[in-house]
């Protein structure tokens, strides 16, 4: 995949990263590579510090990582699986009974580290937010108080001719982004 065509200069990794669909089934998780997504994911920045985010790290042939593909939703499910690592972002929604009503914003910031970090490691990344939450919070026993964000699946980057041909056009579509001007509510 070829960087992302930018209207203004941005870091390498940012340009470089991308979300693949295509993991290779058989490559184990690097995990030195991995704790430092996790760590980057750690010092991602939170309000008043509260590091809301709580993570599960699930690999490849657990009883855990089956339970996250089994609450994948529809086409995730088709493809998931092959990742190394399935890792649930879940935010807790309060602390010391006060409400944290940014807490997901944060999750999000801890979720994103992980990913810039992962890409410059040499993992690949895709988050989904196609999964049942209630069985997630079920299967890891999350109570009222944390909720799954997202999804990711990491690990190495598959052989994109051997996949399926769904996901061949996935992978090799053009990556595109509306213009700037089109997000922006006030310029002022």
């Amino acid at each position: 995949m070829s960087p992302a065509v930018t209207s203004a200069p941005i870091l390498d990794v940012l340009a470089e990263r991308w979300s693949t669909r295509i993991f290779d089934a058989a490559t184990p998780i690097d995990e030195a590579a991995l704790a430092s997504a996790l760590e980057a994911a750690r010092w991602a920045p939170s309000a008043n510090n509260t590091q809301p985010w709580r993570f599960v790290v699930a690999r490849r042939g657990t009883a855990e990582h089956a339970q996250i593909v089994d609450a994948l939703m529809g086409f995730n499910q088709a493809w998931a699986a092959d990742a190394a690592a399935l890792i649930v972002f879940a935010a807790s929604a309060s602390l010391d009974g006060k409400p944290l009503p940014w807490a997901a914003y944060d999750t999000g910031q801890a979720a994103a580290h992980f990913t810039v970090q992962a890409h410059a490691s040499g993992l690949y990344t895709h988050q989904m937010g196609g999964f049942h939450r209630d069985q997630i919070g079920e299967a890891f026993g999350f109570g009222d108080d944390l909720a799954a964000v997202t999804v990711m699946a990491v690990g190495a980057l598959g052989d994109i001719d051997a996949a399926p041909e769904t996901l061949r056009e996935r992978e090799q579509a053009p990556r595109t982004r509306r213009p700037i001007e089109e997000s922006l509510v006030v310029d002022a």
